[in-house]
């Protein structure tokens, strides 16, 4: 068993257009390795933070995250008995290869799946103003005085009547 410590460049961006980790950002990961009979156990955290878009009023999010490491790299040979064996064909499947193995799938799956589907700059987070886009945050009562599109024909003859009424006491 090794415990390691390694820190991981991306070289591309992990993630999608609302929160990803952006190319070149620093992965740093705490690793242990284990020798089982299969091939070799990979366990460990990955601490990383993600860059993206409140998706209710747009301002920048920054995510400091931790996930949590799993995998086994099993030596070719033990990869084909388990194939004959009618193992889950579900389940991916990592090899040694050449005394190697690429930590960089294993990294980037499990980043990339606990990333926020919806990230948000705060847990209550009014957002926009759909008329006008002012954040609501920075106003908390603003409003828009609306009426009901069916009722505008009735405000209109009220308003008219008003106005004739008003006429007439002059």
């Amino acid at each position: 068993m090794e415990e390691e410590h390694i820190t991981f460049v991306t070289a591309e961006q992990w993630g999608t257009a609302v929160i990803s980790i952006p190319e070149g950002s620093h992965i740093e990961t705490d690793l242990r390795f284990e020798s089982v009979l299969e091939g070799v156990l990979v366990t460990g955290t990955a601490n990383s933070v993600a860059h993206g878009e409140c998706v209710r009023c747009l301002d920048a999010v920054e995510i400091d995250q931790m996930v949590d490491i799993t995998a086994l790299f099993a030596y070719p040979e033990r990869a084909v008995a388990a194939a004959e064996a009618g193992a889950d064909e579900d389940d991916e499947t990592f090899l040694v290869e050449h005394d190697r193995i690429d930590l960089e799938p294993v990294i980037r799956d499990s980043v990339v799946t606990a990333l926020p589907f919806q990230p948000l700059c705060q847990a209550d987070c009014p957002g926009l103003c759909s008329e006008c886009g002012i954040h609501l945050a920075d106003d908390p009562d603003h409003q828009h005085e609306s009426i009901d599109p069916r009722w505008a024909a009735l405000q209109d003859a009220i308003s008219d009547a008003d106005a004739s009424d008003d006429m007439k006491e002059s």
